[in-house]
C-alpha cells in the first residue's frame, strides 16, 4: 500500500496539505488555504522519511491552525524545512 501524499481538512475548510517529489528528486511540502494563501517548503533534511512527513501532514491538516501545527509536527519529527514560495 502506498503512502498518502495529499490531505484535505475535515472541518469544512478548504485547507490542503501535500508533499511531492521534484524533478531533481527533492521533496516539497505544499499548503493552500483555498482562498488566498499558497506556501511551498523544501524539505532540507537529508534522506527524509516519507512516512514521517505524511504523519506530520495528517495531524496538521486536522487542526484549526494548520500552518502553526505543521511547523510543530515537523519539528517533533526532526524534519527541517525552508520556505521557497508564498
Amino acid at each position: 500500500m502506498g503512502l498518502q501524499s495529499t490531505f484535505h481538512a475535515p472541518h469544512g475548510g478548504a485547507d490542503f496539505l501535500g508533499w511531492r517529489k521534484t524533478r531533481l528528486g527533492g521533496t516539497e511540502i505544499v499548503y493552500d488555504d483555498g482562498v488566498a494563501r499558497r506556501m511551498v517548503w523544501r524539505v532540507a533534511t537529508d534522506d527524509p522519511s516519507e512516512a514521517r512527513i505524511a504523519d506530520a501532514l495528517r495531524v496538521a491538516v486536522t487542526s484549526l491552525r494548520v500552518v502553526p501545527t505543521l511547523y510543530d509536527e515537523l519539528k517533533k519529527r526532526a524534519i527541517a524545512i525552508e520556505r521557497v514560495a508564498g
